[in-house]
């Protein structure tokens, strides 16, 4: 990969305790040695760069949710990269729910994820909160 060049994955972790049937996601982008982990967080404010509930490296990239590993879903390249990572970095400024976070139905971190991807990857059943961002392009 050449030090420019830009790779957006989507990665998760099962959540822990009543709700492990459900998962959490978050992006990553990568850009040559730089990897900055993009997600929603229950707490606004919790660490690392944030703005309202949007937290930019709050944790290590591919850490999971307390003891619950993480796993990658999809990776981009090219193009489509370019454009996510675009979207994902404007997202302070332009995620509509920045300050605004309920478990359920949403918007929550799965809502965050959904929104920056829009119609390029439909997230799992697991993604609880997913839905919520996809009433806007109905």
């Amino acid at each position: 990969m050449t030090a420019d060049a830009v790779t957006v994955e989507l990665w998760a972790a099962r959540l822990p305790g009543p709700f492990r049937f459900a998962e959490h996601c978050w992006l990553l982008v990568r850009r040559g040695d730089q990897c900055d982990r993009w997600e929603v967080w229950q707490d606004a404010d919790a660490g690392g760069e944030s703005w309202g509930h949007v937290h930019r490296n709050l944790m290590a990239p591919t850490a999971g949710i307390r003891n619950h590993l993480a796993y990658g879903l999809h990776r981009w390249s090219g193009e489509q990269a370019d454009q996510l990572a675009r979207r994902i970095e404007v997202a302070p400024h332009a995620y509509p729910w920045c300050h605004t976070y309920r478990y359920v139905p949403g918007p929550n971190s799965n809502t965050f994820v959904q929104w920056c991807l829009e119609e390029r990857y439909r997230l799992r059943w697991r993604s609880v909160g997913a839905g919520y961002a996809r009433r806007m392009w109905r």
